[in-house]
């Protein structure tokens, strides 16, 4: 098989990788705060705002790194950002106080900008516009399989060996995984894409005028706002209000996330590929059906103190994750290649500014006023207005692969 046929897909079982330990990184600290919490003496805004502070420093990093991306070797911004977050992940086994905790938190944010805004834009210049659905399904396989394992990694390994040793485990392969990103080939920018450029589309400023782009980001922005508080929060929901031990609440929401999360994702990807040549506005309407679809379950997932209960978050985590690949799909669809990480980064700034920024420490507000129960509310508003946009946003899905021929070979 020649090189070139191999290159595409090796490239994405590393960025995968890659993107799993990203989120395993980040998911750790979710399953060991009630060991941190109880050490270092901190309230639920606390250890809400290590998450808020985390996130505030990825999107502030991320208008940085976009622009740079669009014009220097994203291949080689992968790799120093891989290596930065791995070693300050590594460094959160040697951390003693808040203080230290805050600051290493901030700074595997910055470092973790570097990828998730460029290797999405890496990854679709790898594949035809008509397999991207499917293709970024198995990209964002990571994001729950990658906060399973860190669920799972957290709760058990520091059952028996204390928070920090899970950290070290964490960190390790990233190194290996970023140096191997090293020998691949980058490929042209917008190889694959059939879409003309218009202002629009091809320009920064364009983007405040770009209805597509502007939708699919906002309904991205409720639906991480949603996850994001979940993601915090679940784990501290089943052990102080639903009775299970830790390292049971960890294992359940971690095995929950996993299966569902591949299911969904890889079925969510499926589903918006599939309807495309029918439907040009199949990535917005997958997104926006699930979303709705996810309300009255998770309702019943928090409410209910009977066996529903863990059936009921199952089946509302698989809504709320079969968006992830259609609707990423739908927000790169809706820019020109060359300003693609630029767009990507603005989407970074916007979805976690208005989503996963302020969920931890305002669900962490109303647990602390109210109930953790109540706090839960929240995400669940959220997910109602994901699904209102996304449906209004239908209406300016671009016309990619329904109108057009495709090469088939899949990859340069």
């Amino acid at each position: 098989m020649a090189q070139s046929d191999l290159h595409p897909g090796t490239a994405l079982i590393l960025l995968t990788a890659l993107n799993l330990l990203n989120y395993v990184d980040r998911n750790v600290l979710f399953a060991v705060q009630p060991l941190i919490q109880d050490e270092f003496h901190l309230t639920n805004v606390q250890i809400g705002y290590l998450t808020s502070a985390f996130l505030g420093f990825y999107i502030i990093a991320a208008p940085f790194v976009g622009p740079i991306a669009d014009r220097y070797s994203r291949k080689l911004i992968i790799v120093l950002g891989a290596l930065f977050w791995s070693a300050l992940t590594l460094l959160t086994a040697v951390t003693h106080n808040y203080t230290e905790l805050l600051i290493r938190h901030t700074l595997v944010g910055i470092g973790e900008a570097t990828f998730v805004t460029i290797a999405p834009t890496f990854v679709a210049d790898l594949f035809t516009e008509e397999k991207r659905g499917r293709i970024l399904g198995v990209f964002y396989l990571a994001i729950p399989v990658g906060s399973a394992a860190g669920y799972l990694l957290g709760g058990n390994l520091s059952a028996h060996h204390g928070w920090r040793f899970p950290f070290y485990i964490a960190a390790a392969p990233g190194f290996l995984l970023a140096l191997a990103v090293l020998f691949l080939k980058e490929p042209e920018r917008g190889q694959f894409d059939t879409l003309k450029q218009t202002p629009e589309r091809a320009t920064i400023l364009g983007l405040a005028r770009n209805p597509a782009f502007i939708t699919s980001t906002l309904g991205m922005a409720a639906m991480t706002f949603s996850l994001g508080g979940i993601q915090v929060w679940m784990p501290k929901f089943l052990y102080s209000d639903r009775g299970y031990t830790l390292e049971a609440a960890n294992f359940s929401f971690g095995i929950i996330i996993v299966v569902d999360g591949i299911l969904a994702a890889l079925a969510g990807g499926w589903l918006g590929d599939y309807l495309l040549p029918r439907m040009k506005s199949s990535y917005y309407f997958v997104s926006a059906l699930s979303m709705l679809l996810g309300v009255p379950i998770m309702i019943v997932a928090l409410f209910a103190r009977s066996r529903i209960m863990m059936p009921a978050i199952a089946v509302a985590a698989f809504f709320l994750l079969l968006n992830t690949a259609p609707l990423n799909a739908a927000v790169i669809n809706s820019v020109d290649a060359h300003i693609r990480a630029t767009a990507l980064a603005v989407n970074i700034f916007v979805i976690h500014i208005l989503g996963d920024v302020p969920s931890p420490t305002m669900m962490g507000w109303v647990a602390d006023v109210r109930s953790l129960q109540a706090a839960f509310i929240l995400p669940i508003i959220a997910m109602g207005i994901s699904a209102a946009i996304l449906f209004y946003g239908m209406k300016f899905a671009p016309p990619v692969a329904a109108d057009v021929d495709f090469p088939r070979n899949g990859a340069h």
